[in-house]
Protein backbone atom coordinates (compact mmCIF):
# COMPACT_ATOMS: atom_id res chain seq x y z
CA UNK A 1 0.00 0.00 0.00
CA UNK A 2 2.79 2.43 0.91
CA UNK A 3 4.52 1.70 -2.39
CA UNK A 4 1.33 2.49 -4.30
CA UNK A 5 0.92 5.75 -2.40
CA UNK A 6 4.52 6.71 -3.11
CA UNK A 7 4.04 6.02 -6.83
CA UNK A 8 0.87 8.10 -6.80
CA UNK A 9 2.72 11.00 -5.24
CA UNK A 10 5.49 10.78 -7.82
CA UNK A 11 2.91 10.65 -10.59
CA UNK A 12 1.38 13.91 -9.44
CA UNK A 13 2.60 17.09 -11.07
CA UNK A 14 1.64 19.83 -8.58
CA UNK A 15 4.06 22.21 -10.29
CA UNK A 16 3.14 22.83 -13.95
CA UNK A 17 5.94 22.74 -16.50
CA UNK A 18 5.75 26.48 -17.11
CA UNK A 19 6.09 27.00 -13.34
CA UNK A 20 9.23 24.89 -13.18
CA UNK A 21 10.74 26.73 -16.11
CA UNK A 22 9.91 30.07 -14.51
CA UNK A 23 11.61 29.18 -11.26
CA UNK A 24 14.67 27.97 -13.12
CA UNK A 25 14.88 31.14 -15.16
CA UNK A 26 17.76 33.53 -14.56
CA UNK A 27 15.81 36.66 -15.42
CA UNK A 28 13.74 37.07 -12.23
CA UNK A 29 14.41 40.73 -11.43
CA UNK A 30 15.96 41.82 -8.15
CA UNK A 31 13.30 44.50 -7.77
CA UNK A 32 9.86 45.22 -9.18
CA UNK A 33 7.85 48.40 -9.55
CA UNK A 34 4.52 49.14 -7.92
CA UNK A 35 2.83 49.20 -11.31
CA UNK A 36 4.03 45.69 -12.15
CA UNK A 37 2.92 44.43 -8.76
CA UNK A 38 -0.49 46.05 -9.14
CA UNK A 39 -1.06 44.12 -12.36
CA UNK A 40 -0.22 40.88 -10.56
CA UNK A 41 -2.49 41.82 -7.65
CA UNK A 42 -5.41 42.41 -10.02
CA UNK A 43 -4.93 38.91 -11.47
CA UNK A 44 -4.91 37.41 -7.98
CA UNK A 45 -8.13 39.15 -7.01
CA UNK A 46 -9.76 38.12 -10.30
CA UNK A 47 -8.97 34.49 -9.47
CA UNK A 48 -10.43 34.89 -5.99
CA UNK A 49 -13.72 36.34 -7.17
CA UNK A 50 -14.08 33.90 -10.07
CA UNK A 51 -13.46 30.80 -7.94
CA UNK A 52 -16.08 31.45 -5.26
CA UNK A 53 -18.58 28.64 -4.68
CA UNK A 54 -22.33 29.22 -5.13
CA UNK A 55 -22.87 29.10 -1.35
CA UNK A 56 -20.37 31.93 -0.77
CA UNK A 57 -17.48 29.74 0.36
CA UNK A 58 -14.31 28.88 -1.53
CA UNK A 59 -12.42 25.63 -2.24
CA UNK A 60 -13.73 22.53 -0.47
CA UNK A 61 -13.43 20.33 2.58
CA UNK A 62 -12.15 17.11 0.98
CA UNK A 63 -8.55 16.00 0.38
CA UNK A 64 -7.06 16.74 -3.04
CA UNK A 65 -3.84 14.73 -2.67
CA UNK A 66 -2.80 11.33 -1.39
CA UNK A 67 -0.29 13.19 0.76
CA UNK A 68 -3.22 14.57 2.77
CA UNK A 69 -4.79 11.21 3.54
CA UNK A 70 -4.75 10.03 7.12
CA UNK A 71 -6.31 13.08 8.74
CA UNK A 72 -9.71 13.13 10.35
CA UNK A 73 -12.40 14.40 7.92
CA UNK A 74 -12.90 17.40 10.21
CA UNK A 75 -9.36 18.56 9.48
CA UNK A 76 -10.11 19.24 5.82
CA UNK A 77 -13.01 21.47 6.85
CA UNK A 78 -10.76 23.41 9.23
CA UNK A 79 -8.26 24.01 6.42
CA UNK A 80 -11.03 25.23 4.14
CA UNK A 81 -12.37 27.54 6.83
CA UNK A 82 -8.95 29.06 7.52
CA UNK A 83 -8.35 29.64 3.82
CA UNK A 84 -11.73 31.35 3.45
CA UNK A 85 -10.91 33.67 6.37
CA UNK A 86 -7.65 34.69 4.71
CA UNK A 87 -9.54 35.31 1.48
CA UNK A 88 -12.04 37.57 3.24
CA UNK A 89 -9.15 39.44 4.87
CA UNK A 90 -7.65 40.04 1.43
CA UNK A 91 -10.95 41.32 0.01
CA UNK A 92 -11.36 43.68 2.96
CA UNK A 93 -7.81 44.97 2.61
CA UNK A 94 -7.61 45.47 -1.15
CA UNK A 95 -9.39 48.09 -3.23
CA UNK A 96 -13.08 47.43 -3.77
CA UNK A 97 -14.91 46.77 -7.02
CA UNK A 98 -18.59 45.77 -7.31
CA UNK A 99 -17.55 42.19 -8.02
CA UNK A 100 -15.23 42.05 -5.01
CA UNK A 101 -17.86 43.62 -2.79
CA UNK A 102 -20.37 40.95 -3.73
CA UNK A 103 -17.82 38.20 -3.12
CA UNK A 104 -16.89 39.70 0.24
CA UNK A 105 -20.47 39.95 1.47
CA UNK A 106 -21.38 36.46 0.29
CA UNK A 107 -18.25 35.05 1.85
CA UNK A 108 -18.81 36.83 5.15
CA UNK A 109 -22.36 35.53 5.30
CA UNK A 110 -21.03 32.00 4.82
CA UNK A 111 -18.41 32.49 7.53
CA UNK A 112 -21.01 33.76 10.00
CA UNK A 113 -23.47 30.92 9.37
CA UNK A 114 -21.33 27.86 8.68
CA UNK A 115 -20.75 25.52 11.60
CA UNK A 116 -17.86 26.12 13.95
CA UNK A 117 -14.78 23.91 13.57
CA UNK A 118 -14.09 21.03 15.94
CA UNK A 119 -11.03 19.15 17.10
CA UNK A 120 -10.18 16.49 14.55
CA UNK A 121 -8.80 13.83 16.88
CA UNK A 122 -6.81 13.37 20.06
CA UNK A 123 -3.59 14.64 18.45
CA UNK A 124 -5.01 16.88 15.71
CA UNK A 125 -6.02 20.38 16.81
CA UNK A 126 -5.86 22.01 13.38
CA UNK A 127 -9.08 23.80 14.27
CA UNK A 128 -6.81 26.32 15.97
CA UNK A 129 -5.98 27.79 12.54
CA UNK A 130 -9.55 28.90 11.68
CA UNK A 131 -9.99 30.00 15.28
CA UNK A 132 -6.84 32.15 15.19
CA UNK A 133 -7.60 33.71 11.84
CA UNK A 134 -11.31 33.77 12.66
CA UNK A 135 -10.65 36.21 15.51
CA UNK A 136 -8.47 38.38 13.25
CA UNK A 137 -10.95 38.28 10.36
CA UNK A 138 -13.95 39.08 12.56
CA UNK A 139 -12.21 42.03 14.20
CA UNK A 140 -11.20 43.39 10.79
CA UNK A 141 -14.79 43.08 9.61
CA UNK A 142 -16.24 44.83 12.66
CA UNK A 143 -14.06 47.85 11.87
CA UNK A 144 -14.94 47.76 8.16
CA UNK A 145 -17.60 50.34 7.19
CA UNK A 146 -19.10 47.86 4.73
CA UNK A 147 -20.26 45.85 7.75
CA UNK A 148 -21.42 48.77 9.88
CA UNK A 149 -25.09 47.77 9.72
CA UNK A 150 -26.46 46.46 13.00
CA UNK A 151 -27.29 43.01 11.65
CA UNK A 152 -23.81 42.54 10.25
CA UNK A 153 -22.26 43.73 13.52
CA UNK A 154 -24.38 41.29 15.50
CA UNK A 155 -23.51 38.27 13.34
CA UNK A 156 -19.80 39.03 13.03
CA UNK A 157 -19.42 39.82 16.73
CA UNK A 158 -21.10 36.55 17.66
CA UNK A 159 -18.87 34.57 15.35
CA UNK A 160 -15.72 36.32 16.60
CA UNK A 161 -16.68 35.61 20.20
CA UNK A 162 -17.18 31.94 19.35
CA UNK A 163 -13.70 31.70 17.81
CA UNK A 164 -12.22 33.51 20.81
CA UNK A 165 -13.91 31.06 23.17
CA UNK A 166 -12.18 28.20 21.36
CA UNK A 167 -8.84 29.97 21.75
CA UNK A 168 -9.37 30.76 25.42
CA UNK A 169 -10.06 27.15 26.35
CA UNK A 170 -7.26 25.85 24.09
CA UNK A 171 -4.39 28.12 25.14
CA UNK A 172 -1.54 25.91 26.31
CA UNK A 173 -0.25 26.42 29.87
CA UNK A 174 2.87 28.13 28.50
CA UNK A 175 0.67 30.74 26.80
CA UNK A 176 0.67 29.92 23.09
CA UNK A 177 -1.47 28.15 20.52
CA UNK A 178 -0.56 25.26 18.24
CA UNK A 179 -2.25 22.74 16.00
CA UNK A 180 -1.17 19.32 17.29
CA UNK A 181 -0.85 17.71 20.68
CA UNK A 182 1.38 15.07 22.22
CA UNK A 183 0.45 12.16 24.46
CA UNK A 184 -0.94 11.96 27.03
CA UNK A 185 -3.71 13.76 25.14
CA UNK A 186 -5.72 16.30 27.09
CA UNK A 187 -8.69 18.59 26.47
CA UNK A 188 -6.38 21.60 26.74
CA UNK A 189 -3.48 21.03 24.34
CA UNK A 190 0.08 21.20 25.65
CA UNK A 191 2.09 22.18 22.54
CA UNK A 192 2.17 25.51 20.74
CA UNK A 193 4.30 27.33 18.17
CA UNK A 194 5.69 30.84 18.02
CA UNK A 195 4.26 31.62 14.59
CA UNK A 196 0.74 30.31 15.19
CA UNK A 197 0.54 32.36 18.39
CA UNK A 198 1.85 35.44 16.59
CA UNK A 199 -1.00 35.42 14.06
CA UNK A 200 -3.52 36.54 16.67
CA UNK A 201 -1.59 38.35 19.42
CA UNK A 202 -1.81 41.87 17.92
CA UNK A 203 -5.59 41.48 17.63
CA UNK A 204 -6.10 40.39 21.22
CA UNK A 205 -6.02 43.94 22.59
CA UNK A 206 -9.05 44.82 20.46
CA UNK A 207 -10.75 41.53 21.35
CA UNK A 208 -10.31 42.29 25.04
CA UNK A 209 -11.73 45.80 24.65
CA UNK A 210 -14.79 44.30 22.99
CA UNK A 211 -15.28 41.97 25.93
CA UNK A 212 -14.50 38.78 24.06
CA UNK A 213 -12.42 37.60 27.01
CA UNK A 214 -11.97 39.01 30.52
CA UNK A 215 -8.67 37.68 31.84
CA UNK A 216 -5.78 39.96 30.71
CA UNK A 217 -3.40 37.07 31.34
CA UNK A 218 -4.65 35.43 28.13
CA UNK A 219 -2.91 38.11 26.08
CA UNK A 220 0.03 38.55 28.45
CA UNK A 221 0.89 34.85 28.40
CA UNK A 222 0.69 34.75 24.59
CA UNK A 223 3.00 37.75 24.19
CA UNK A 224 5.45 36.23 26.68
CA UNK A 225 5.37 32.94 24.78
CA UNK A 226 6.51 34.59 21.55
CA UNK A 227 9.10 36.76 23.28
CA UNK A 228 10.49 33.65 25.00
CA UNK A 229 11.09 32.06 21.59
CA UNK A 230 13.45 34.88 20.52
CA UNK A 231 17.04 33.67 20.14
CA UNK A 232 20.27 35.68 20.26
CA UNK A 233 21.03 34.84 16.63
CA UNK A 234 17.93 36.73 15.43
CA UNK A 235 15.86 33.58 14.88
CA UNK A 236 12.77 32.45 16.76
CA UNK A 237 12.30 28.95 18.08
CA UNK A 238 9.63 26.87 16.40
CA UNK A 239 8.17 26.20 19.83
CA UNK A 240 9.11 27.38 23.31
CA UNK A 241 11.61 25.20 25.16
CA UNK A 242 12.77 25.41 28.80
CA UNK A 243 16.33 25.45 27.52
CA UNK A 244 16.42 27.49 24.27
CA UNK A 245 17.69 25.63 21.22
CA UNK A 246 19.70 28.13 19.24
CA UNK A 247 20.28 25.60 16.52
CA UNK A 248 23.47 24.26 14.95
CA UNK A 249 24.03 22.67 11.57
CA UNK A 250 20.75 22.47 9.68
CA UNK A 251 18.55 23.07 12.71
CA UNK A 252 15.08 24.49 12.17
CA UNK A 253 15.96 27.04 14.85
CA UNK A 254 18.85 28.47 12.89
CA UNK A 255 18.28 31.73 11.04
CA UNK A 256 17.93 29.86 7.75
CA UNK A 257 15.32 27.57 9.29
CA UNK A 258 13.48 30.48 10.89
CA UNK A 259 12.98 32.65 7.80
CA UNK A 260 9.22 32.13 7.81
CA UNK A 261 8.94 32.86 11.55
CA UNK A 262 11.25 35.82 12.08
CA UNK A 263 9.02 38.28 10.24
CA UNK A 264 5.73 37.40 11.92
CA UNK A 265 7.25 37.25 15.39
CA UNK A 266 9.01 40.59 14.96
CA UNK A 267 5.82 42.14 13.60
CA UNK A 268 3.59 40.73 16.32
CA UNK A 269 5.86 41.73 19.19
CA UNK A 270 6.36 45.18 17.68
CA UNK A 271 2.59 45.66 17.46
CA UNK A 272 2.35 44.62 21.11
CA UNK A 273 4.88 47.25 22.18
CA UNK A 274 7.77 44.92 23.01
CA UNK A 275 10.76 47.23 23.13
CA UNK A 276 13.48 44.85 21.95
CA UNK A 277 11.87 44.73 18.48
CA UNK A 278 13.49 47.92 17.25
CA UNK A 279 13.68 49.20 13.69
CA UNK A 280 17.13 47.69 13.52
CA UNK A 281 15.86 44.27 14.57
CA UNK A 282 13.17 44.40 11.89
CA UNK A 283 15.78 45.38 9.30
CA UNK A 284 17.96 42.51 10.48
CA UNK A 285 15.10 40.02 10.04
CA UNK A 286 14.22 41.33 6.59
CA UNK A 287 17.90 41.21 5.64
CA UNK A 288 18.02 37.54 6.63
CA UNK A 289 14.86 36.93 4.58
CA UNK A 290 16.37 38.39 1.41
CA UNK A 291 19.88 36.99 1.88
CA UNK A 292 18.75 33.41 2.48
CA UNK A 293 15.59 33.42 0.38
CA UNK A 294 16.84 30.52 -1.72
CA UNK A 295 16.03 28.14 1.13
CA UNK A 296 12.37 29.12 0.88
CA UNK A 297 12.52 28.71 -2.90
CA UNK A 298 13.90 25.19 -2.53
CA UNK A 299 11.21 24.20 -0.04
CA UNK A 300 8.27 25.58 -1.99
CA UNK A 301 6.05 22.86 -3.51
CA UNK A 302 7.94 20.01 -1.86
CA UNK A 303 5.26 17.48 -0.89
CA UNK A 304 6.82 16.35 2.41
CA UNK A 305 6.83 18.92 5.23
CA UNK A 306 10.22 19.98 6.59
CA UNK A 307 12.24 17.86 4.16
CA UNK A 308 14.10 20.85 2.69
CA UNK A 309 17.30 22.40 4.01
CA UNK A 310 17.05 23.67 7.59
CA UNK A 311 13.71 21.84 7.90
CA UNK A 312 11.89 24.47 5.86
CA UNK A 313 8.45 23.44 4.63
CA UNK A 314 6.70 24.53 1.46
CA UNK A 315 3.83 26.17 3.31
CA UNK A 316 6.22 28.63 4.98
CA UNK A 317 6.57 30.47 1.68
CA UNK A 318 3.57 32.77 1.28
CA UNK A 319 2.93 32.92 5.01
CA UNK A 320 6.45 34.29 5.42
CA UNK A 321 6.10 36.80 2.58
CA UNK A 322 2.84 38.23 3.90
CA UNK A 323 4.29 38.88 7.32
CA UNK A 324 7.48 40.21 5.78
CA UNK A 325 5.32 42.84 4.07
CA UNK A 326 3.68 43.68 7.39
CA UNK A 327 7.11 43.92 9.05
CA UNK A 328 8.28 46.26 6.28
CA UNK A 329 5.42 48.60 7.06
CA UNK A 330 6.60 48.89 10.66
CA UNK A 331 9.68 50.73 9.39
CA UNK A 332 9.80 54.47 8.64
CA UNK A 333 7.80 55.32 5.51
CA UNK A 334 10.89 56.44 3.61
CA UNK A 335 12.40 52.93 3.83
CA UNK A 336 9.42 50.82 2.87
CA UNK A 337 9.40 51.02 -0.91
CA UNK A 338 12.95 49.74 -1.24
CA UNK A 339 12.07 46.64 0.79
CA UNK A 340 8.75 46.03 -0.98
CA UNK A 341 10.52 46.35 -4.35
CA UNK A 342 12.78 43.43 -3.32
CA UNK A 343 9.88 41.37 -2.00
CA UNK A 344 7.56 41.64 -5.01
CA UNK A 345 9.52 39.52 -7.53
CA UNK A 346 9.40 36.54 -5.15
CA UNK A 347 5.60 36.77 -5.14
CA UNK A 348 4.97 37.52 -8.79
CA UNK A 349 7.38 34.88 -10.11
CA UNK A 350 5.18 32.18 -8.55
CA UNK A 351 1.89 33.31 -10.05
CA UNK A 352 0.08 31.03 -12.48
CA UNK A 353 -1.62 32.26 -15.65
CA UNK A 354 -5.05 32.27 -13.96
CA UNK A 355 -3.81 34.57 -11.17
CA UNK A 356 -3.56 31.91 -8.49
CA UNK A 357 -0.46 30.63 -6.75
CA UNK A 358 0.49 27.81 -4.41
CA UNK A 359 3.32 26.60 -2.22
CA UNK A 360 2.31 23.12 -1.00
CA UNK A 361 0.66 20.11 -2.67
CA UNK A 362 -1.38 22.29 -5.02
CA UNK A 363 -4.48 21.54 -2.98
CA UNK A 364 -7.49 23.82 -3.29
CA UNK A 365 -7.22 25.17 0.24
CA UNK A 366 -3.51 25.88 -0.25
CA UNK A 367 -4.07 27.58 -3.62
CA UNK A 368 -6.70 29.81 -2.03
CA UNK A 369 -4.66 30.63 1.08
CA UNK A 370 -1.47 31.21 -0.91
CA UNK A 371 -3.25 33.53 -3.33
CA UNK A 372 -4.79 35.51 -0.46
CA UNK A 373 -1.42 35.82 1.32
CA UNK A 374 0.25 36.95 -1.92
CA UNK A 375 -2.48 39.47 -2.68
CA UNK A 376 -2.24 41.03 0.78
CA UNK A 377 1.55 41.11 0.63
CA UNK A 378 1.50 42.92 -2.72
CA UNK A 379 -1.25 45.29 -1.61
CA UNK A 380 0.69 46.37 1.48
CA UNK A 381 3.33 47.92 -0.75
CA UNK A 382 1.05 49.65 -3.25
CA UNK A 383 -0.38 52.89 -1.81
CA UNK A 384 1.25 55.08 -4.46
CA UNK A 385 0.26 52.84 -7.38
CA UNK A 386 -3.36 52.78 -6.25
CA UNK A 387 -3.43 56.54 -5.89
CA UNK A 388 -1.97 56.98 -9.39
CA UNK A 389 -4.43 54.48 -10.87
CA UNK A 390 -7.37 56.56 -9.63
Amino acid sequence: MLTLLALAVLAQDPQPKSERELRAAKDVPETMTQEQALASLERSLAFITSSQNPDGSWCGSAPDSVMELGFNPETYYTWQLGAVELTLMSLMQCDETPERRRALERGMEWLCTTRLPARGSDWDVDYMWPSLYGVVCALDALDDPRFAAQEWQRKIDARGRAFMEILERSQVPDGGWGYYDDPPFTNRPKWATSFATATVVPALADAQKRGWFADPKVRERAVAYIAGCALPNGAYEYDLNPIPRAGVGESINSVKGSLGRIQICNWALRRCGIKFVTDEKIREGLGFFMEHHRFLDVARMRPVPHEAYYANAGYFYFFGHYYAALAINELPATEREAWHAKLRPHLVKCQYDDGSTSDFLHSRYDILASTAYAAMALDLGLPDARTDAR
